[in-house]
């Protein structure tokens, strides 16, 4: 059951990312660009988690899943600080 889970959030955060994303394309207002960016992020951390715990569960994944979601929670911040100027 967990597996399904973790596959549901990877598939919910890349469906977050893409909505985003094509709204960000269509009205080009910028926070939709580091709302996307972060869900894209996320949602790669999301599918690192599913291999790191089902696929190869002998092969620790944590840190290269750490990196990448600061990555996308700095990306958040950065955008939400650079638009409230």
């Amino acid at each position: 059951m967990a597996e399904a889970i973790y596959a549901l959030c990877a598939l919910t955060s890349g469906t977050c990312a893409i909505l985003l994303l094509r709204k960000w394309r269509r009205t080009r207002e910028r926070l939709l660009l580091w709302s996307g960016l972060c869900f894209a992020g996320l949602a790669a951390n999301n599918a690192l988690l599913y291999v790191d715990i089902v696929l190869v569960p002998t092969v620790d994944l944590s840190v290269p899943r750490g990196l990448i979601a600061l990555a996308a929670m700095i990306t958040l911040v950065f955008g939400l600080v650079w638009e409230s100027r």
